[in-house]
C-alpha cells in the first residue's frame, strides 16, 4: 500500500506549528513508569515524516489505544492534537489527540533522528529578519529554491525580536513577554515552561489550618474543568491562600498561569488527573467572561449504587438516586472537641440497591433540611452527589467531605431518566440496602423467613450470623432502658458511641476517650417483642433502626421522659408506634452470656410495609408455588 506521510512534519511540529494535522508513522513504542509511583504509567512514542523521526509523549488518556492494539510499531497515525515543549535542553512533542490511520503498514523511508539545530526555517533565513509581508513571500520563495522543499506543511514564520519603546518619566521598562498560550488540561506537564489554561472552578473546599513541625499554616483548594473535559486540583497555602481565596467563586471561569506542577495525592484527590497545581504568589489567576458556554458546568462519572458493594473504602465517587428517607440532624462533637452536625439519608436507584449517605457539617441545615422537608411532603427528589466517600463499616455508605457538592433535581439526562423509573416502577419496588446490613462474606440477597424459622432451622447458631428478612408487627417494647447515653467524639471519621456516666453535676465522662464535654449524645437501644402468623420473639433495634421504628430521636424521647416529665407524651409516642408492620433486616448470632449461650437478633433495618410491593411479592410467591 503507498502511503503518503505529511512532508517535513516533524521539523514543523518542533518549530511550533500546532494549526495543521500531519499523518506521520509510529516507528517505536517504550513504556515508562514514574520512580514516584509505579501507576502513572505513560508510553513514548517515535514517530516519522519518512525523512526524519523524533520523539513524542502520548497523553494517558490514549494508553488503550496501545493497550489494545489500535496504535503499533508501523501504525499510520494523524495527529489532531499535540504541542512541543522543552525537556532537557530539547523538545519532546506531547500527543493530546490522534487517529489511527493504518493500524499495520512497513516502515516508511529511511528517517534519521531530527536535531533541533536542523529547523528548515534555521537554514531558510540565517538569522534574517521578515520586515513585511512582501518579503516574507520573497524569503518563503527563496527557502523553496535551496531546498527546503516545505509544501503541504510549512512552519509559521516568526517576526524577529525587537525591543519595547522607551517612554520618558514612566519608569523601568516592562520586560517584553509575550503572553503563555493556552493549552487544555490534559497537556499540562512538568517539564513545560510557561503555560495558561482557562478553566471553571468546579469545587472549592474550606479554608483548614494545620500546625505541624515548620510551624502553623492554612491551606484551601479547588477543582477546575476546561471545554475539553480535563479536570485538575489547585492548591494555595498561606501567603497564597491571602492572595486567591476570596476571589475564586464556583461556576465562575478563570485564566490561570504561572503555577508549577506536583504529582497528585490519590489519598485525596479523586480527579482523573496525574497532576495537582501548586500556585505562588508570582502565579496569575484572571477572571474571564463565559459568554460561549464552552466549558460545562460540571462533570460526573456516576456509579450505580449496585456496583458501591465491591467499592474499597475511601473511594471517592460519584452517585445518584431517588432520596427515600432523611434523618434528623444531631450535634456531634469531634474528637478535637469542636462541633459538627450529622444528617444521615437513604438513596436508591434502578439497580435495586439503596445506600446510606452521611452528610456533616454545613451540608446538614442547607440541601440536609431542604431534603427533608421535600420527603416530609411526600415528595422523593433526586439527589446527585458529586465526590462522595466510600466509608465501609458492616456494609457499606457515603458520606461527604469538604469538596462535595449535593445537586437536587438536577436538570440533566440521568436524572430524568431516574426519575421515570422511580414513577413508574421505583417508587413501589423494593430494594436491599447495601448499608450496615451486609458484612463480608453475608448473603446479598434477601431471605424471606418467618419467626418460626428462626429456631425451627437453627439461625445464628454458625459460626458467621445469619441476616434474614421478615415482616412482623410490633406488639410491644420497653420504655425503661430505650436508650443509652453516648460519647459524641469522632474516633477518625467514627463515632466513639461508648456509654457514659455523670462526671459532677454538668459533665460526662468517657473511660475510653478518656475525655468530659458538656454535653452527650443519645442512642437508641430497643428492645421490641415482633410477632407474625407463626410466632413471636424479641428483638434490639440500636440507633439508626430505633429512629426508623419510632420515626423521632432518642433525644427527644428522652428529654420527654427524664427531663420534661411528660409522661402522657411520651406513652402516647410508644403507643402509636404498637401493632405497626414493619418489614425488618435481622442479622441472627449466637453470643455468649455469662456462662450461657443465646441466640441475639438485631434489627439492622425497618421499612414500614409498602402494600403494593408485598401484594406483588406474594402473587409472586404464589406463582412459584403454582408453577411447582
Amino acid at each position: 500500500m503507498s502511503v503518503n506521510l505529511t512532508t517535513n512534519a516533524i521539523p514543523a511540529i518542533i518549530n511550533g506549528d500546532v494549526d495543521a494535522k500531519p499523518l506521520v508513522q509510529v516507528l517505536d513504542i517504550t513504556l515508562v513508569t514514574s520512580n514516584k509511583n509505579a501507576q502513572q504509567q505513560r508510553y513514548r512514542l517515535l514517530l516519522s515524516d519518512a525523512v526524519s523521526s523524533h520523539h513524542a509523549m502520548l497523553a494517558t488518556q490514549h494508553n488503550d489505544g496501545v493497550k489494545t492494539g489500535r496504535v503499533k510499531k508501523g501504525s499510520i497515525v494523524q495527529l489532531l492534537d499535540y504541542i512541543c515543549t522543552p525537556l532537557q535542553n530539547r523538545k519532546i512533542i506531547m500527543v493530546l489527540n490522534m487517529e489511527t490511520i493504518i493500524p499495520d503498514c512497513e516502515i516508511i523511508g529511511n528517517p534519521k533522528s531530527f536535531v533541533d539545530s536542523e529547523l528548515p526555517i534555521q537554514k531558510a533565513l540565517h538569522g534574517n529578519t521578515v520586515e513585511s509581508s512582501s518579503r516574507s513571500s520573497n524569503s518563503n520563495l527563496a527557502a523553496q529554491n535551496a531546498g527546503s522543499n516545505v509544501q503541504s506543511f510549512r512552519p509559521t514564520i516568526q517576526p524577529a525580536y525587537q525591543p519595547p519603546p522607551m517612554y520618558k518619566g514612566r519608569g523601568a521598562v516592562v520586560k517584553n513577554e509575550a503572553p503563555a498560550r493556552v493549552i487544555p488540561i490534559a497537556a499540562l506537564n512538568p517539564y513545560q515552561g510557561r503555560w495558561a489554561i482557562k478553566a471553571r472552578v468546579t469545587a472549592k473546599g474550606d479554608l483548614r489550618r494545620y500546625n505541624n513541625a515548620r510551624g502553623d499554616g492554612k491551606v484551601f483548594s479547588f477543582d477546575l474543568l476546561d471545554s475539553d473535559g480535563g479536570e485538575i486540583r489547585v492548591t494555595c497555602f498561606n501567603a497564597v491562600v491571602d492572595r486567591f481565596y476570596e476571589c475564586i467563586e464556583v461556576g465562575k471561569v478563570y485564566l490561570i498561569s504561572k503555577g508549577s506542577l506536583k504529582p497528585a495525592q490519590k489519598n485525596f484527590n479523586h480527579l482523573k488527573n496525574e497532576w495537582e497545581i501548586m500556585l505562588d504568589l508570582n502565579s496569575t489567576v484572571e477572571l474571564c467572561p463565559d459568554e460561549d458556554g464552552s466549558i460545562p458546568k460540571q462533570q460526573f462519572s456516576f456509579r450505580p449504587i449496585s456496583d458501591i458493594e465491591n467499592v474499597e473504602s475511601n473511594t471517592i465517587l460519584d452517585v445518584i438516586g431517588v432520596v427515600t428517607s432523611v434523618n434528623p440532624s444531631v450535634p456531634i462533637l469531634r474528637k478535637n472537641g469542636m462541633e459538627t452536625l450529622r444528617r444521615i439519608l437513604n438513596l436508591k436507584d434502578s439497580s435495586g440497591r439503596s445506600i446510606e449517605l452521611t452528610l456533616w457539617g454545613e451540608f446538614c441545615n442547607r440541601e440536609g433540611q431542604k431534603l427533608q422537608d421535600m420527603v416530609d411532603a411526600g415528595v422523593f427528589p433526586i439527589l446527585a452527589v458529586k465526590a462522595g466517600k466510600v466509608n465501609e463499616f458492616s456494609g457499606k455508605s457515603i458520606g461527604s467531605i469538604s469538596t462535595t457538592q449535593l445537586f437536587i433535581n438536577p436538570d440533566f439526562p440521568e436524572a430524568q431518566s431516574l426519575r421515570v423509573w422511580f414513577d413508574q416502577v421505583g417508587k413501589n419496588s423494593a430494594s436491599l440496602s447495601i448499608s450496615k446490613d451486609i458484612v463480608a462474606g453475608g448473603p446479598k440477597n434477601e431471605i424471606r423467613k418467618t419467626l418460626s424459622q428462626i429456631k425451627g432451622e437453627g439461625l445464628g447458631r454458625s459460626d458467621k450470623p445469619d441476616w434474614i428478612t421478615v415482616k412482623a408487627t410490633i406488639s410491644f417494647m420497653k420504655t425503661d432502658t430505650f436508650c443509652y447515653t453516648a460519647c459524641p467524639l469522632m474516633i477518625g471519621d467514627r463515632q466513639c458511641n461508648k456509654k457514659v456516666t455523670r462526671s459532677g453535676d454538668t459533665k460526662w465522662q468517657c473511660d475510653r476517650c478518656n475525655q468530659e464535654f458538656e454535653e452527650c449524645d443519645y442512642r437508641y437501644l430497643l428492645q421490641a417483642q415482633i410477632l407474625d402468623h407463626t410466632g413471636l420473639t424479641w428483638v434490639t433495634a440500636f440507633q439508626e433502626a430505633g429512629e426508623e421504628i419510632m420515626g423521632c430521636s432518642a433525644k427527644e424521647l428522652y428529654l420527654l421522659k427524664y427531663e420534661q416529665d411528660d409522661d402522657e407524651r411520651f406513652g402516647d409516642i410508644i403507643k402509636s408506634r404498637l401493632f405497626n408492620q414493619f418489614v425488618f433486616r435481622l442479622k441472627i448470632k449466637e453470643e455468649l452470656y455469662g456462662d450461657e449461650q443465646k441466640v441475639k437478633i438485631t434489627v439492622v433495618k425497618a421499612d414500614k410495609v409498602n402494600y403494593s410491593s408485598e401484594s406483588r411479592y406474594m402473587l409472586d410467591l404464589i406463582s412459584k408455588f403454582c408453577r411447582q
